[in-house]
């Protein structure tokens, strides 16, 4: 066998050499920055997307469509993962996240773009969870808290360099390419993954509880389509059949894809509840501060990316700040900090004026990055550390799945709201204009001279009714603080581990 070939198996954690410590987390570290540079990048280029597309009533579904996928799948993927390993599920999930990418690419209208966004996030739900699984699988809790910071330094660096290579693609290109930079980095990750990280599973048989994935991903959709439709109750209720059919089938399901007694830790309920809320703020803040820069304050593309910049690298520095914090003073003060900083930074959205200057702008947003960073770090390792090998991968994956489900909802929401302001705010200041045109004009520099005389009014039309949108990551963010200060468990990261599988068991 060869030695640099590291295994794993259900009961034991391999001890690796330097080199194959080296190697397997090379390769992690890239797969990893495939979603992260798609994250970054594709930000950046939102508006402009909307601009050359039309369809600003459609906005938050080219967000929502990808959470919504890669959010309904990632419990299946974690439990999967748990049956047959993790190393087929990462593989098969950056295969279909290269596909969905091409399509995007090759999309000609906002409705074929949602679609094949949809196709992406399917791969998406894959990648992310499983890579901190395996991370999970492979080193103990003091050696992963380091790695975990370092591991989201990955988001750091993709973060300096997505943004502006995010603008610069704009510039020199089309938006287009955005999504196929994503082929050659996923097919690199995908060779040394194969290579470098193989694993043992005891194989047998099992039921995968599909029946558990449609009902929780019909019932998301219909949550989604509900708040996009304010007017439509008879959505609302068939949300609540379909998730009150889902939580039913889980209880009697023999291998559920999210194990409901998992929720009996108040840790761990808790750690789920705050990153639900934390994914609202975290996708709805950067979903919409694109919208103030470009159509507000009259950026461009780089503008947009040299904004979204700050928040993404607040992110990983928070991140390993808190993996260092953590082990010294335990989860809960590291948690009510971040979340701390993260309801200042939330705060301070409601200040910002077309006239703001983009460097307070970056201060804002890096200060929510810096939070979320803080916030992630403990609530993950917590979680891991709470639950036994057979349920981490899964438990990982909900951790990954309540991140996306708080994030989809909370852009649907704030898509609603800003639809509403939009056609409030906008119409009085263009009578007769359609308020989405005005938007995507406002979106578009060279469309801007059709109101060479009304511009000022309609940017600052455009930023009341954002400032109203921003409301609700500050409500997202203190609810979590309230949260988390009365109901997380304090102790060190020991108090809270569970009993380690012994090789026989």
């Amino acid at each position: 066998m060869d030695p640099d070939k590291a295994k794993t198996t259900s009961a034991e954690r391999p001890v690796l050499s330097p080199r194959q410590t080296a190697l397997i987390v090379a390769s992690l570290m890239l797969a990893l920055a495939l979603a992260a540079l798609d994250a970054t990048i594709v930000g950046t280029a939102l508006p402009t997307i909307v601009a050359d597309l039309g369809g600003v009533s459609l906005y938050s579904w080219l967000i929502a469509a990808y959470l919504l996928t890669s959010t309904t799948t990632v419990p299946l993927y974690g439990r999967v993962a748990d049956m047959v390993g993790r190393k087929p599920v990462l593989l098969f999930g950056i295969v279909l996240f290269l596909a969905g990418s091409v399509l995007c690419g090759l999309a000609q209208s906002m409705v074929q773009l949602i679609i094949f966004r949809a196709v992406q996030g399917l791969g998406a739900g894959a990648i992310q969870p499983i890579i901190f699984t395996i991370v999970g699988d492979l080193f103990p809790v003091e050696q992963r808290a380091r790695l975990q910071g370092f591991f989201s330094g990955v988001w750091g660096t993709a973060s300096i360099i997505g943004p502006s290579l995010g603008g610069l693609i704009i510039a020199v290109a089309s938006w287009h390419w955005v999504f196929y930079i994503n082929v050659p980095i996923g097919l690199a990750a995908m060779l040394m993954l194969a290579h470098n990280y193989h694993e043992h599973i005891v194989r047998r048989r099992h039921a995968v509880d599909f029946l558990g994935a449609a009902l929780l991903t019909a019932g998301i959709s219909t949550l989604l389509l509900a708040l996009e439709n304010p007017s439509g109750p008879v959505l609302y209720l068939a949300a609540a059949g379909l998730l009150g059919g889902f939580i039913f089938v889980e209880t009697r399901t023999p291998e559920p894809i999210v194990p409901l007694r998992l929720l009996g830790k108040p840790l761990i309920w808790v750690g789920y509840l705050v990153s639900t809320l934390s994914g609202a703020v975290q996708f709805g803040t950067t979903g919409f501060i694109p919208l103030f820069v470009q159509g507000a304050q009259g950026g461009s593309p780089l503008s947009v990316g040299a904004v979204l910049a700050p928040m993404s690298i607040g992110w990983p520095v928070g991140s390993i700040t808190a993996g260092r914090l953590i082990l010294r003073f335990g989860y809960r003060p590291v948690l009510l900090a971040g979340l701390a900083a993260t309801v200042l930074g939330t705060a301070a959205l409601q200040l910002l004026q077309p006239a703001t200057p983009v460097p307070l702008v970056m201060l804002n947003v890096a200060l929510v990055g810096l939070g979320m960073g803080l916030t992630s770090t403990p609530v993950l390792i917590s979680i891991q550390n709470a639950v036994a090998w057979q349920q981490r991968g899964v438990a990982t994956a909900l951790n990954q799945f309540s991140r996306t489900i708080g994030g989809s909802l909370g852009v649907a929401l704030m898509g609603a709201v800003l639809n509403l302001q939009a056609q409030t705010r906008l119409a009085g200041q263009a009578p007769g204009a359609d308020p989405a045109t005005v938007v995507r004009n406002l979106l578009d520099p060279a469309a801007r001279v059709l109101y060479a005389g009304q511009l000022g009014v309609l940017q600052q039309a455009l930023a009341e009714a954002l400032r109203v949108v921003f409301i609700l990551p500050l409500a997202f963010a203190g609810f979590a603080l309230v949260l988390g200060a009365l109901a997380f468990p304090a102790g060190s990261v020991h108090d809270h581990m569970a009993r380690r599988p012994a090789a026989g068991d």
